[in-house]
Formats: structure tokens, C-alpha cells, sequence
């Protein structure tokens, strides 16, 4: 590959990891950005932390954080996403008697996203790309087509 990275890589999500973080970044082998899998036992609670120049989004997938930002608690539930700044200061809290399991993925904010680097195709044989607003969204699959 151009980038040097693997083309395709994995990793699972575990219900209940040996730590309270799954660091799911290096088994992706990820290098632009943080991704971890946090999980949380009822009345668990990680230190209070803040990163100098990182901004962090974490999206809950079961249960209920409750984020405690410069000391005041926001509970989110499942689906929900929400972003801290860098150099604020926060805290990961389970309040609940289920476990609270989610993600956090992590950014510097000097390295600006780029939205519009997509390439697109019309098919696996094309060679020259698109854009995503010049190629168009392909037909649904028809019903001999899903497993």
C-alpha cells in the first residue's frame, strides 16, 4: 500500500475485557488517531484526566456514563455521542449496576481532519475515481443478492 499501513485489519469488541481498556488502536494498527474500548463494572470510575492537546469523543454502546466534566456529572446513554475539548479536565463514572461499555476515540487538534479526500467508483473495474458528489449512490441489492 502507498500509506505503508495493511490493507485490511481487525478487531472485536469484548463484553468484558481482562482491563477496563481495550486498545483497540494498536490492535488495528491505527496511527492518525486513538480508539479504545472502555468498559466499566458497576461502580467503577476512572482518574480525572485531561490531555493537552487532544480532543476525545466518546460514544456509549451499553449502559450509562456518567462523564463528570470540571465536576459536574452528564449521563449519556446508549447512542449517544459527546466530544470534550482538550485541557478540560473530565472523569469516566458507572453510577449504574450494569456494566457501561463504550467507545473513545481520540485527536489532535493541530492535525485538521481532511472531509473531502474520498475517491469513488462506479465499479471494481474502474481505475479512474470520482468524487462522492460526482458518482452516485449504486441500486439496492436485489433479492437473490443477500446471504
Amino acid at each position: 500500500m502507498a500509506d505503508g499501513g495493511e490493507a485490511l485489519s481487525s478487531a472485536r469488541l469484548e463484553p468484558a475485557p481482562a482491563e477496563r481498556f481495550n486498545r483497540l488502536r494498536a490492535q488495528l494498527g491505527v496511527s492518525s488517531f486513538g480508539i479504545n474500548q472502555i468498559v466499566l463494572a458497576p461502580g467503577e470510575r476512572n482518574r480525572i484526566h485531561r490531555h493537552k492537546r487532544q480532543e476525545e469523543v466518546y460514544l456509549v454502546l451499553e449502559g450509562t456514563l456518567t462523564l463528570i466534566v470540571e465536576g459536574e456529572p452528564h449521563d449519556y446513554g446508549v447512542g449517544e455521542c459527546v466530544r470534550v475539548a482538550p485541557r478540560v479536565r473530565r472523569q469516566l463514572v458507572n453510577r449504574q449496576r450494569t456494566a457501561v461499555s463504550l467507545l473513545a476515540l481520540g485527536g489532535y487538534v493541530d492535525h485538521q481532519h481532511e472531509p473531502r479526500d474520498a475517491e469513488a467508483f462506479n465499479d471494481w473495474d474502474e481505475t479512474e475515481p470520482g468524487t462522492p458528489q460526482t458518482v452516485p449512490l449504486p441500486g439496492d441489492l436485489s433479492d437473490v443478492e443477500f446471504a
